[in-house]
């Protein structure tokens, strides 16, 4: 039998023609929609060549063009508006040229929608020092600037020009400058894209943060300059959009001063003179419990026209946090990552399927979810295929906690146009929480 792509590829398939789905063109890319009184927050359409994305939007993160144990027709059918690759792995494996060849991220991964992709930025620097997936830290630590995992080699050095790191798979050494992370996203073929940033850590020195918003925002005005240059270089492609990402970790001044100094690239003379961002993404360490607070600085000073994403957010109180205080896109790998651990969640709160009082509850994992999971399965047979190591029990529960995320996130947008985000948020916090204190719902 011929693989489902060879047809495809004999035809001259490129990337940007991996789907029937077209977007409404006649719109800016962004606009606004019903805003939330008194705060920051607000409805809108993302428009992009492979589709709409009503915001607030929850991105899942498939990042090696997979969401871990899931069909991508399968996030279709949960609810998923887009989702958001990793360009750091993916030019490791299998490499942006394949992916390029296949017809870009979207037809590689027999996805419909519009797609993401991070800068890998974040990759290159948290694997290179140990980390893996957790960075933030704790920000009452001693400061230090050469910040490495107990019991580990750091594998990624950073300079003005960009960064030298080794490859967490084999030891390769790589190269990622502005330059070049562009072109890989270029290649890559994503709707959205990022430009290149240095990540710190919460454990940083002030001096180090400052040194290093400086850094990203010269790292900001090369990406905007090549993304151009590409853009120039093959008008017949489709147009992707570049968001500038800001940084300054927990100081509201470098925030500010970070969010400022974007906005206002290609205002004056210089190699970006007369070009600009078509979004923004807030990144960097956040403390939980200074999430809203620092969002909020960072939407006050961004143009309210373009849209702000969000790297790396997914519980529910960070959610309704994030939103209030003017995010409209989010991503976040926690919702799979969790899910293939056994936890999952439910209006009442997050809890573990393999915990013995689930051995004989024959309920779905939620009453309330209309997701295929509930819909067909009980804890109790949760409980056995994670007792036996069953690889259907990520599935099951990477398609039930994916489908709460995007879910939630839905009816936040509804609650929103019909004036009940409030309403909302204390109903469904006080479920989820049991009366604990939900730390970053602050407005």
């Amino acid at each position: 039998m011929a693989a489902a792509g060879a047809p495809r590829r004999a035809a001259g398939w490129r990337w940007g023609m991996n789907t029937g789905v077209t977007s409404d063109s006649s719109g800016p890319f962004f606009s606004v929609g019903t805003e939330l009184p008194g705060r920051l927050g607000r409805t809108g359409v993302i428009r992009t060549p492979h589709g709409e994305i009503h915001t607030p939007a929850f991105i899942p993160v498939g990042t090696q063009a997979t969401v871990k144990a899931v069909l991508p027709e399968t996030m279709k059918e949960l609810g998923a508006q887009a989702v958001l690759a990793n360009a750091y792995h993916l030019y490791l494996q299998p490499g942006p040229d394949i992916v390029a060849e296949a017809g870009g991220l979207g037809a590689f991964m027999n996805w419909p929608g519009p797609t993401f992709t991070d800068s890998g930025g974040f990759q290159v620097l948290s694997l290179g020092a140990g980390f893996r997936k957790v960075l933030a830290m704790d920000a009452n630590r001693v400061q230090a600037d050469d910040v490495i995992a107990e019991g580990k080699e750091r594998l990624a050095h950073v300079d003005d020009d960009g960064v030298t790191f080794r490859s967490h798979l084999d030891g390769s050494t790589h190269r990622f400058t502005p330059e070049k992370s562009i072109g890989i996203q270029r290649r890559l073929g994503a709707d959205i894209i990022f430009a290149f940033d240095e990540l710190t850590t919460l454990v940083n020195t002030r001096g180090y943060q400052e040194r290093s918003v400086r850094r990203t925002h010269e790292w900001a005005v090369r990406c905007l300059v090549e993304h151009h240059r590409l853009r120039a270089a093959h008008p017949e492609l489709p147009r992707q959009a570049l968001f500038g990402v800001v940084q300054g970790a927990q100081y509201e001044d470098l925030r500010r001063q970070a969010a400022r100094g974007l906005t206002e690239i290609g205002a004056g003379p210089g190699p970006a003179e007369g070009l600009g961002f078509d979004g923004y993404g807030i990144g960097g360490a956040l403390e939980k419990q200074n999430l809203a607070t620092i969002v909020g600085w960072v939407s006050s000073e961004l143009p309210p026209d373009k849209p702000r994403h969000l790297l790396g957010i997914s519980e529910p109180d960070d959610l309704f946090a994030a939103v209030a205080a003017g995010a409209d896109t989010f991503d976040c790998v926690s919702p799979s990552r969790v899910a293939r651990n056994a936890a999952v969640y439910s209006s009442t709160g997050r809890f573990n399927v393999t915990n013995a009082r689930f051995r004989r509850d024959f309920n779905p994992i939620d009453d309330g979810c209309d997701c295929y999971t509930c819909a067909h399965y009980t804890r109790a047979y949760l409980h056995h295929l994670f007792k036996a190591r069953e690889l259907l029990s990520a599935t099951l529960a990477t398609i039930h906690n994916q489908r709460f995320i995007i879910r939630l996130v839905d009816r936040i947008r509804e609650s929103i146009v019909a004036g009940e985000f409030d309403e909302l948020r204390e109903h469904t916090l006080g479920r989820y929480y049991g009366g604990r204190r939900y730390g970053t719902m602050a407005t």
